[in-house]
């Protein structure tokens, strides 16, 4: 997928920005609190995702502006279309002139990869932050797993209830047995989305990451579950029935799909605990990177590519494969220092200066 113009308007500190970019690698530049990463989220919200910043829909709308309003023209399966996101109280959406019931329903109709400093974490932090990865890369692709995972953690949310209130109430254990009944049937549909996601990642993840560290090291990648794939839902029942005692203790469920993490390995060592801080970084960016190829091996379509900060603490090895070795889809690379982009051979280079471009150079 191509965007062939963009348009914002009261979206931080944009006051009128226009923007067409070039339909392959477009690299922004400037001095920070400029608008580079405005820029980036301002795309990203046409996924149907919340800010990948983490703000409320409220920070969004420029300081004295009433609301704020992006439109986005844009090419999916050869099909022009526009897409349109008014931020009021909340956010509305709108698709080809016509109104959608919430703005996330925009996922499915928008393809996109973010990679921001804070992805960092998916390495260093804990499990959680791995799980958020694999459930946005996955919600994107089949929008129905947002509202399974929902559904998920509303019984989750339930059988905590009934096992912190068992300590007033004992004669309530037999509800569990239905809770537990539901519970694993959805524990069965999130994981069978997750290993499949993970099978076909492991399939891709190796060979980018060789090409961003120069074939130095095997990267590798597995779902980590004490519930296989393959398990029965009665049986995946059992195991939260036999869970029961642990968890009336902490008054939390101890399995299950929030529990669950991603292991990743350099030459068959954990990079959380053994990887150079090079490598972890070249080992988000690859998870990345590898989302998007999973996106285009599954719908045919190469999702827009939003790389923020990228390019800093990269050795001159990599920014050369970031800028010239990522072919046939539209990419967005943000920087401060352009002495970074002096490797690019063909794209073109905004200069972003208060909420606007100042300079627009084509390679």
């Amino acid at each position: 997928m191509i965007i062939k113009n963009l348009s914002s308007k009261g979206f931080r500190n944009f006051s009128g920005l226009e923007f067409s970019p070039a339909e392959n690698m477009n690299v922004i530049y400037g001095d920070n609190a400029h608008g580079k990463t405005n820029l980036l989220e301002a795309i990203w919200l046409f996924c149907g995702a919340k800010s990948f910043r983490g703000a409320k829909d409220s920070e969004l709308i420029g300081f004295g502006q009433q609301k704020a309003v992006n439109s986005c023209d844009f090419i999916f399966g050869e099909v022009e279309k526009n897409a349109k996101i008014i931020i009021e109280d909340k956010r509305k959406a709108e698709l080809n002139g016509k109104m959608l019931s919430s703005a996330s329903k925009l996922a499915g109709n928008f393809y996109a990869i973010v990679f921001s400093p804070t992805d960092l974490n998916l390495v260093n932090d804990g499990p959680a932050v791995r799980r958020r990865f694999l459930d946005t890369a996955i919600g994107q692709l089949y929008p129905i797993y947002n509202e399974k995972l929902r559904s998920y953690m509303k019984a989750v949310n339930q059988r905590n209830t009934i096992l912190r209130d068992l300590k007033f109430h004992s004669d309530m254990e037999f509800l569990l047995d239905d809770f537990e009944a539901s519970l694993a049937v959805n524990i069965k549909d999130i994981l069978k989305y997750r290993y499949r996601y993970v099978e076909i990642l492991k399939e891709i993840l190796p060979e980018i990451y060789g090409g961003i560290s120069g074939e130095r090291e095997i990267l590798d990648i597995e779902y980590s579950s004490p519930i296989s794939k393959d398990l029965p839902v009665e049986n995946i029942a059992e195991i939260l029935k036999l869970s029961r005692k642990e968890d009336f203790i902490t008054g939390n469920t101890s399995v299950g799909p929030h529990r669950d993490d991603l292991d990743l390995c350099l030459n068959g060592a954990k990079v959380k605990n053994f990887g150079s801080q090079g490598q972890k970084r070249s080992v988000c960016l690859a998870l990345k990177l590898s989302e998007a190829k999973v996106l285009k091996k599954i719908t045919g379509e190469y999702p827009i590519a939003l790389l923020d900060d990228v390019m800093s603490e990269l050795d001159q090895n990599r920014q050369n494969f970031i800028l010239n070795h990522i072919k046939d889809w539209q990419v967005f690379i943000t920087c401060c220092d352009p002495s970074n982009i002096k490797g690019l051979k063909n794209g073109t280079v905004f200069e972003m200066k208060g909420g606007n471009f100042c300079n627009i150079t084509v390679k």
